[in-house]
């Protein structure tokens, strides 16, 4: 299972060119830089390549040790996917025809309901890992089903092929539309009890327990409480929903009647913590961002599926505002990608949107549309219309991109071991190679580093990322690739 090796003996080096994010820097490109990576999956050191001679004394490594990239090659941090449903990948790419509540009633949870059958799940669950991988994603965080043994054996896949993960046994006990799928209050807190055990037993090293309410509207209060107990006692990771579209909002008020609000819920249960990411987060109130603030939980960008459900739009820039930890999630399959370069570009598209419902505001009345954050001008509108743009701005390429990487991680509170390519934190990476055959895009001899990277952020794919690496093991190309 884990290794206890305590060895920092460099393993490889690679020199070239790495892309990342810091807490001060959305996006760092650093050229002709060395890094060395130990044999327990560290990052050793992390320097320009002007100090390679004095590296190769220190740690004791040969110039036949070093990994040389292409001219056009570079390294990023392995993207953060903080909320996708690992058993809604087969129908992924299809069903998106309806609003939130139907499309579940309708297409998800009898789907769900299949993964009793553990060949079933076996085959879709080894193709999501697969896929996810295949497309940069290092780290996961997976929604199952209500079925113990097939979550487990979610955990298994993911650990079996490297990725790092945290897989949810979902729990619920209210479903009036699909009576066959819901567990009773009793059953649900101890097949939980029992999936938390098993999995913590089999000692995986990147791979963890998560507790996993879908969401309030499918979970009674002592439900709730009881599932808040056990991530305190456990000291687990939370995941689940809120504020994703309005008819769910109505329905959380309805059955919650004596919490402030959606987030209140959660917080009454011992379910915001500061291990806690909750996804969507469309119409949180000032008040409930302040509250994930104080309690340290983040959230969960899923922008395809805000899209594909018609469900609304997320203003990041008000969580950033706020000091919310924020990541992406592609959130299969009600987003209809498990990339995360797409995640990146609907995260911009939607910011984008936001935007400019925000500028035409101010051209039809002078006022914000839907941002409460900011002021009611008392200016003509041609004036306002200058304040405006400077007291809001769209996401660059460049936040976007830290979202997927360093952002996931804080969100799921593994910054200290995975999101950039500080030293003292294990090498989750992908090796990416902007001119590969047949590619998506092409590099032309004019464009500037920063471009290329543009590029591939834009145009790029799964062509186009060569190798994936997770805490310094190779996974990808993945074994048998078919």
């Amino acid at each position: 299972m884990c290794s206890t090796s305590q060895t920092s003996k460099v393993a490889y080096c690679f020199k070239g060119t790495f892309v990342h994010s810091t807490n001060c820097s959305p996006m760092e490109i650093l050229r002709d830089h060395i890094m060395g990576v130990s044999s327990n999956g560290k990052i050793e050191f992390f320097e320009h390549a002007r100090n390679q001679a004095g590296l190769e004394r220190k740690w004791r490594f040969n110039r036949s040790d070093i990994r040389e990239l292409d001219n056009h090659e570079f390294c990023m941090p392995g993207m953060v996917d903080t909320h996708i449903h690992a058993s809604q990948y087969s129908f992924s790419g299809t069903a998106l025809d309806l609003p939130l509540l139907d499309w579940l009633d309708k297409y998800t949870f009898p789907t769900e309901s299949k993964y009793k059958e553990q060949e079933l799940a076996k085959n879709i669950y080894s193709k999501v890992v697969r896929r996810t991988l295949k497309n940069g994603t290092t780290t996961a965080c997976y929604f199952a089903t209500i079925y113990k043994d097939s979550s487990l054996l979610l955990a298994e896949i993911a650990h079996n092929y490297g990725q790092r993960a945290f897989v949810g046994k979902v729990s619920m006990d209210i479903n009036n539309h699909v009576t066959n799928y819901k567990e009773t209050t009793d059953g649900s807190i101890a097949e939980t009890e029992r999936f938390i055990r098993e999995l913590l037993e089999r000692k995986y090293c990147r791979v963890k327990p998560i507790v996993t309410p879908r969401f309030a509207v499918s979970c009674s209060e002592k439900l709730l409480q009881e599932l808040g107990e056990l991530a305190e006692i456990y000291g687990t990771h939370i995941q689940s929903h809120i504020s994703e579209a309005d008819g769910e909002m109505k329905r959380v008020k309805a059955l919650f009647p004596n919490y402030k609000n959606y987030a209140d819920v959660y917080d009454k249960n011992k379910l915001l913590t500061d291990k806690t990411v909750m996804a969507h987060g469309c119409y949180l109130s000032d008040e409930e961002l302040e509250l994930f603030r104080e309690r340290g939980a983040a959230i969960s960008h899923c922008p395809s599926s805000n899209l594909s459900l018609c469900s609304g739009h997320l203003d990041v820039r008000k969580v950033l505002e706020h000091r919310v930890k924020i990541g992406l999630g592609t959130d299969v399959a009600g987003g209809y990608s498990p990339s995360m370069l797409d995640t990146i570009r609907r995260a911009m598209d939607t910011s984008k949107v936001l935007f400019i419902q925000h500028e035409l505001g101010q051209k039809i009345d002078g006022s914000s549309l839907h941002s409460p954050h900011i002021n009611q001008p008392t200016m003509p509108t041609s004036q306002t219309l200058l304040i405006q743009k400077e007291k809001y701005a769209a996401i660059t390429y460049k936040e976007a991109f830290r979202l997927a990487t360093l952002g996931g991680s804080q969100a799921l509170n593994i910054d200290d071991v995975t999101g950039n390519f500080q030293v003292g934190k294990e090498f989750d990476a992908v090796l990416v190679s902007p001119t590969v055959p047949d590619g998506p895009f092409e590099v032309f001899a004019d464009d500037t580093f920063e471009d290329i990277v543009q590029k591939f952020l834009f145009l790029g794919d799964d062509r186009n990322i060569k190798e994936v690496y997770v805490a310094g093991k190779q996974v990808v190309p993945l074994p048998n690739a078919a």
